[in-house]
């Protein structure tokens, strides 16, 4: 599956799942699966962190939840990695500031496919958009245990910044994101939210990812 136009992205990001194998109470393509039935609109592979799986047993996993993504028409996004996005072809890739720079990304993985970027600044965002994101991740917008080098929340403020600016690419938040406060995300101007232990350490990942597509739907 792939986005070409903006408002295809808009709708994809409503409720966005990131995951990888250490984030997970189960098993990851169960998980997935769930996630998927409860309702998320757009997956991220994102494998990082303590026992997180290298080499071919990364591939592996990443081949296993595409191909779940795959059979429900669900984007499937790749952090960080994009040598493993191109061999795999997947939708897109999502980067960091640290990261290398959009343009030669988008050189690498060529103008169908979808790239998110991380933003903390105005000028972080208008170089990522004159350098083709599709979309920006915004945060985190409530503080979060999940990065260990995240940057401190700074609340909507940047959300609101952007639109108050003019600026019309799709936005999702993300950090400390969850059913009760998605709604307040979404009326500061993003177009959805982004969540990894909201709905992967939930008692039932298929409530809470239907929890949190009702509240991103309540707030449109």
């Amino acid at each position: 599956m792939t986005i070409l136009n903006r408002n295809a992205v808009r709708e994809a990001l409503k409720v966005y799942f990131i995951m990888g194998s250490p984030n997970c109470m189960d098993q990851p393509t169960h998980v997935l699966r769930e996630a998927i039935e409860g309702g998320i609109t757009l997956f991220q592979f994102r494998e990082k962190g303590t026992a997180a799986l290298t080499g071919d047993k990364k591939i592996e996993l990443a081949k296993e939840l595409q191909k779940i993504c795959r059979e429900y028409q669900i984007p499937f996004i790749i952090n960080d990695d994009i040598e493993l996005a191109i061999a795999l072809h997947a939708d897109g890739v999502h980067i960091g500031q640290e990261d290398e720079p959009i343009e030669e990304v988008r050189k690498k993985i060529g103008f169908d496919k979808i790239i998110g970027v991380s933003v903390h600044s105005f000028d972080e965002a208008i170089s990522a958009l004159k350098g083709g994101a599709d979309y920006f991740g915004i945060g985190p917008v409530f503080p979060t245990t999940t990065k260990a080098d995240a940057k401190p929340s700074n609340g909507t403020k940047l959300i609101e910044e952007l639109r108050a600016r003019g600026l019309g690419i799709p936005i999702v938040g993300i950090g400390g994101i969850t059913a009760e406060n998605a709604g307040s995300v979404m009326r500061a101007g993003a177009d959805g939210v982004s969540v990894i232990t909201a709905i992967s350490h939930a008692e039932s990942v298929i409530e809470a990812a239907k929890n949190l597509s009702n509240s991103v739907i309540e707030s449109i």
